[in-house]
Formats: C-alpha cells, structure tokens, sequence
C-alpha cells in the first residue's frame, strides 16, 4: 500500500512516469522504500534543497503511523 501510494505521487512529478519503479524491501528495522527514476527526473525528485523529497518522506511517515519506512531516491543508471 505504501509503495503504490509513493509511485502516484512521484509519476505526478517526473516526466517520464513509465520509468517510475517502487520496490519494498523489508529489513529487520523496518521497511525501505526503494524509489527508481529515470535520470533527468532525479532533480525533481529530490527537489531544491530536497524539499520535495522531504515531502514524499513526510507523507508516507504520516500513511505508515507507527512502523518504520524509509525512502531512497535512485536514478536508473544504478542498479
């Protein structure tokens, strides 16, 4: 649920939405939220002074309450 809440909201900010990729990795501290993203879209991911990105984080803190979920931003050209 959080992984495909995550992807919405990042396919509305990129330009190449097809290339938004969300995988959930579960680890014993929680889950990490694995976000990839097609190269020219990392800036507006991340955003000025990764704002933007802190927004992403702040809502999947807010949808997730009390268990643990991290977010990491990737380009594609890193697998």
């Amino acid at each position: 649920m959080l992984a495909d809440a995550l992807e919405h909201l990042v396919r509305g900010v990129v330009d190449h939405p097809d290339d938004v990729v969300v995988r959930d990795k579960q680890l014993r501290r929680g889950s990490i939220l694995e976000v990839r993203v097609h190269p020219d879209d990392l800036g507006k991911v991340i955003g000025r002074g990764g704002r933007t990105a802190t927004a992403f984080r702040t809502v999947i803190a807010a949808i997730a309450g009390n268990s643990t979920t991290r977010v990491d931003f990737v380009d594609t050209d890193r697998r």
